[in-house]
């Protein structure tokens, strides 16, 4: 799924959620002529507007609520862009497991690896220079 396609879904849920809890909220959702993408075209020019590049999940929300809540506002022209949405995963524990598991694996052998390449360097050899041994008196 695009970021731009999951950041739709993400707000239609999260405005769905919204009017579930907030009873107020649900009869304007209701009633609202807003498609998800008119929703989504207000955002992003508020987003463009703004200069910003970074928001948080609440600014958007909140961006997302008040365009349903005021039907006169200008929702802008379609801005064709790319939208980066924060995805949280939950894992089982046993999948946590698993990935402890293997992130250990990936530890030990990586410091195996090291271990080997520091046994296998080539240790310089003393030098043994073609001199001749140096006389002394006592040799006479």
């Amino acid at each position: 799924m695009k970021g731009t396609d999951h950041f739709k879904e993400t707000i239609k849920n999260y405005l769905d959620q919204r009017a579930k809890n907030d009873e107020l909220f649900r009869a304007k959702y209701e009633t609202t002529t807003r498609t998800i993408e008119d929703v989504v075209t207000f955002i992003l020019n508020q987003v463009k507007n703004s200069g910003c590049n970074g928001f948080s999940d609440d600014e958007i929300y909140g961006l997302a609520t008040h365009c349903i809540d005021e039907p006169s506002l200008d929702i802008g022209k379609p801005i064709t862009c790319s939208v980066i949405v924060n995805h949280h995963i939950e894992l089982t524990e046993e999948e946590r497991q698993q990935q402890k598991a293997l992130a250990l694996k990936r530890f030990q052998d990586e410091e195996l690896r090291k271990l080997e390449i520091q046994r296998n360097k080539v240790k310089p050899k003393p030098q043994t220079e073609n001199k001749q041994p140096e006389l002394s008196l006592f040799d006479f």
